[in-house]
């Protein structure tokens, strides 16, 4: 695994009006300050990558459909530098990721519907200055190819 990525089980607790998931909370171990919360969607095989930041972390899972989410270690220091990690979350999976800085991350919307993704950065964004970097989905620097691997 990564150096400093963590990964949270999560529970969906049904009953006969729905169901209930909780994603964060403040006594988690994975939880470290609180920035912002937001959501984001994907079509059906659309790539949103790569981006990394210099100090934030990312609190990542997906509510609705699925997603590849994909982990590239971009810190020269690390012991886990240049890895590459594959995680598939979602309505199948329901997992929270924490991603720490430094560590380049993107995700491709899996299956035949839209995808909602929920994040949960420790740091609000800045307009004026944002922590944040990128590359392009298809970069040679990272070398990862986001097509459908069949084994």
């Amino acid at each position: 695994m990564i150096e400093g990525v963590v990964v949270k089980k999560l529970k969906v607790v049904p009953d006969e009006r729905g169901r209930l998931m909780e994603i964060l909370r403040d006594d988690d171990t994975i939880f470290t300050r609180f920035g912002q919360v937001y959501m984001t969607t994907n079509f059906p095989g659309v790539v949103k990558a790569w981006h990394y930041h210099l100090k934030q972390s990312d609190c990542v899972t997906c509510v609705h459909g699925m997603i590849k989410l994909v982990l590239c270690d971009w810190r020269k220091e690390s012991k886990t530098y240049k890895t590459i990690e594959e995680y598939f979350i979602g309505e199948h999976n329901p997992l929270l990721i924490k991603i720490p800085p430094q560590v380049l991350h993107g995700w491709k919307g899996i299956g035949v519907k839209e995808t909602i993704v929920v994040n949960v950065p420790d740091q609000h964004y800045d307009y004026e200055q944002p922590d944040e970097l990128r590359l392009p989905f298809d970069s040679p620097e990272v070398g990862y190819d986001w097509e459908i691997k069949f084994f």
